[in-house]
């Protein structure tokens, strides 16, 4: 079914000049030249799309021949991406039913969650050979293939109409999300989708159809079989899109959370004066004010956020053995990060600062002499001051602390001596560490004669 130009709200004034360029010359070149998926879907419910994807009956090399500015990526499937500074218009061929585009990611490194170099990219001039991947089909095949009905549209540049082979546009209006083919049969094919399913409702404000939900919370476990690493970057997408707590709930109304976050679900069954229901929602919360607002958003936050409370419930194990305090928190991170990787990956360059977020939580407390100065000039202060306001939001911290914190960054250098001068005995020291370096000073401060008033060393 096509949908004429007058009985649509798709114009090119909304689409982006280098996607038009793209189109403009495959047609002029005799090849078909389409707008698809989640641009035209956003187009039609009049939202802004993130970026423009064509697709075409040209082939890789074929495209490539026609842009300088082009390379061929991928293996396993073989795409195009046309380069104007920093904007990337992505070019596929039309396919056929037997693959999807939930297995079009790139290999990544099982240690680092990062795409491999040489599957990720091509030098511009190679030749690449074909891969058994790469079925190419008609545009009808093509439209089959893909995993949602209204991800299945596309926007013709030559007649400016909509073309729609699965009822995307009736399902658009009904704010409906809909598996194409048999959901159960899908979801075995490639069980990523039931994450993309609950990705899409979240995200558009949309039901799942009857038929597309019913399957899920029976194939939930199939998620086990899905690398860790596929994983992380499926996470990011779940909750850096700027629907991150409608996401998680929608995942744990499925189940499909605990086989992400195990020790999360698990965590979430024993609360603390409500404190581990309500820190988690308040952070994905918080994430989604950033990223709607443009704001940057890290990884380390997210995860920090996510197992804050398992990595809590292991602390009393250490602390039974007789740890320190600083050993213990080491050992349950450690505990938490290992069982964490073997469902999602966390790269090194996130679970690092990861640590130091949840370290500092103590360091915090810890205010007298100099230590608050030193504090605020550390990297990761203000992750770690924000996700004491999380703490304090949820009930975990005191708001005493946080406002603290708050109204330290803001005065001048001498109000914060002042502050500082102003801590009763207590309120500046914090939870000692056994052994910790303030103790022994003390203690040699007393065989000297030396009063050294708690808190400050």
């Amino acid at each position: 079914m096509t949908i004429p130009r007058a009985e649509h709200s798709v114009s090119r004034a909304q689409i982006s000049e280098n996607a038009l360029r793209v189109l403009h010359r495959l047609r002029d070149a005799g090849y078909a030249a389409l707008l698809v998926g989640g641009c035209v879907r956003d187009l039609m419910l009049g939202r802004e799309p993130k970026d423009f994807d064509v697709v075409t009956d040209a082939r890789p090399e074929e495209i490539r021949k026609l842009f300088h500015n082009a390379r061929i990526i991928g293996r396993r499937f073989r795409l195009v991406h046309v380069r104007f500074g920093r904007e990337i218009i992505e070019v596929a061929t039309f396919r056929a039913a037997a693959h999807d585009v939930a297995g079009d990611v790139p290999a990544t490194d099982p240690e680092t969650g990062e795409p491999i170099e040489e599957e990720e990219t091509e030098s511009v001039g190679a030749e690449v050979p074909p891969a058994d991947q790469n079925i190419f089909g008609t545009q009808e095949e093509d439209a089959l293939r893909r995993d949602f009905t209204v991800n299945a549209l596309y926007y013709n540049i030559r007649d400016f109409g909509v073309i729609d082979y699965v009822g995307g546009v009736q399902d658009l209006r009904a704010g409906l999300l809909r598996v194409i083919g048999d959901p159960e049969t899908r979801f075995r094919e490639d069980p990523v989708r039931m994450l993309r399913a609950v990705r899409f409702a979240a995200k558009l404000g949309f039901n799942l159809a009857p038929g597309t939900e019913e399957p899920i919370r029976e194939l939930a476990p199939l998620l086990l079989d899905v690398p860790p690493a596929r994983m992380f970057e499926e996470v990011l997408k779940l909750f850096h899109g700027g629907a991150a707590l409608k996401t998680y709930e929608l995942l744990r109304h499925y189940g499909l959370f605990e086989y992400l976050f195990p020790q999360t679900e698990e965590a979430l069954t024993h609360e603390d004066g409500g404190f581990p229901i309500t820190l988690v929602p308040r952070a994905l919360e918080n994430t989604d004010a950033r990223v709607n607002a443009d704001r940057p958003v890290t990884p380390a936050f997210l995860f920090a956020a996510l197992l804050w409370e398992p990595m809590r419930l292991r602390l009393p194990h250490y602390h039974l053995q007789g740890k320190t305090a600083h050993d213990a928190q080491n050992f349950a991170a450690d505990d938490v990060i290992r069982e964490q990787l073997t469902r999602v990956s966390i790269p090194r360059r996130f679970s690092v600062p990861m640590r130091e977020i949840w370290f500092m939580q103590d360091r915090l407390t810890r205010r007298n002499g100099r230590q608050a100065s030193q504090m605020i000039e550390h990297p990761r202060f203000r992750a770690a001051y924000d996700f004491l306001l999380l703490r304090a939001e949820s009930g975990e911290a005191t708001h005493e602390l946080a406002d603290w914190w708050t109204r330290f960054q803001a005065v001048s250098a001498d109000e914060r001596r002042g502050m500082i001068a102003a801590l009763g005995p207590g309120e500046g020291g914090g939870a000692e560490r056994p052994g910790g370096g303030k103790r022994r000073r003390r203690r040699r401060r007393r065989k000297s004669g030396q009063h050294v008033p708690a808190g400050q060393g």
